[in-house]
């Protein structure tokens, strides 16, 4: 059960292992693109390849979906980036229950984000956890872990692609040693929550220091972005550094519009150096090129 790119390498592993794939769920179509050209989801389109059926119920919590996925008599169901909540129902329909592939060392980061919060939280470390699923929201018991670095210029897409592969190993052993793990509580003490991003998430509050608007830059791709505004038009800004400069001008301030360089006033006297931009409308662009047809002037700010 999975629908992004980031469960598709899971899927095809447990293929590779040998593993009988008996059904593979996956969110219903939906229009995406400029031309809101309905598309199948990555993992639709890798089981189609590999001739797996496929199910995309529009609703799971109904009396047929509950029946639809009993009659499928698997051992076990894998869950990768689903999309929705399972029912208790599903979770006890098989005699091994429903094992999940979070993008997280639970019990931080529990929910639809874990990778984006991460980052924007000035996280140095994520990873994969493997868990037996239960009602709650990612507290089921844990079953393996594994760990990685976060760099400081690795964005929430790169972080992502690795953690799908560090996922599909991890799928991978657990499934080989899933008589002998012995599953192990969480602590809901240390729980951390990553709730689902939303488009306001990546509006630029140029109070936070430079650092904070760098992670959130990073740690908000593909969406909502981390955008601003210049005069009236929507600015995305893709890659930005912290400067060395410090500063006591207001935040959000242009201090510096010249060349390749380009520094903006966040707060506690801290500088943002952007790298890349996007104008509403444009393509993305250097910061040079930005300068050289927008001119913004030293003195006026971003934001509304």
């Amino acid at each position: 059960m999975g629908t992004p790119q980031a469960a598709v390498p899971s899927l095809a592993r447990l293929l590779e292992d040998g593993h009988k794939i008996v059904a593979v769920y996956t969110q219903p179509d939906r229009p995406a693109g400029r031309g809101n050209k309905i598309v199948n989801s990555p993992v639709k389109q890798f089981a189609i390849e590999n001739d797996l059926p496929v199910l995309q119920p529009q609703k799971i919590k109904t009396s047929e979906a509950v029946e639809t996925f009993r009659s499928h008599d698997a051992d076990v169901a894998v869950v990768v980036a689903y999309g929705r909540i399972l029912p208790q129902s599903f979770i006890e329909a098989f005699h091994r229950g429903a094992i999940n592939v979070h993008f997280s060392l639970l019990p931080k980061y529990r929910g639809a984000a874990p990778v984006n919060w991460a980052i924007a939280n000035g996280e140095t470390e994520t990873g994969v956890t493997t868990m037996q699923m239960d009602a709650g929201l990612d507290t089921g018991e844990i079953l393996m872990q594994r760990s990685t670095n976060i760099a400081t210029d690795e964005t929430a897409i790169d972080i992502m692609t690795r953690l799908s592969m560090i996922g599909a190993e991890l799928i991978s052993e657990t499934m080989a040693n899933l008589d002998v793990l012995k599953p192990q509580p969480q602590d809901d003490g240390l729980a951390t929550f990553a709730p689902i991003m939303r488009r306001e998430d990546g509006l630029i509050d140029w109070q936070m220091s430079a650092t904070e608007t760098v992670n959130r830059v990073r740690a908000f791709q593909p969406f909502p972005t981390a955008f601003t505004a210049v005069g009236d038009v929507k600015l995305t800004i893709w890659k930005a550094v912290v400067s060395d400069a410090r500063c006591d001008t207001t935040a959000g301030e242009i201090i510096e519009a010249n060349g390749d360089s380009l520094l903006v006033a966040c707060g506690g006297g801290t500088t943002l150096r952007i790298l890349e931009v996007q104008p509403e409308g444009k393509r993305r662009m250097a910061v040079r090129d930005f300068i050289n047809g927008f001119k913004p002037k030293v003195g006026s700010s971003l934001g509304k």
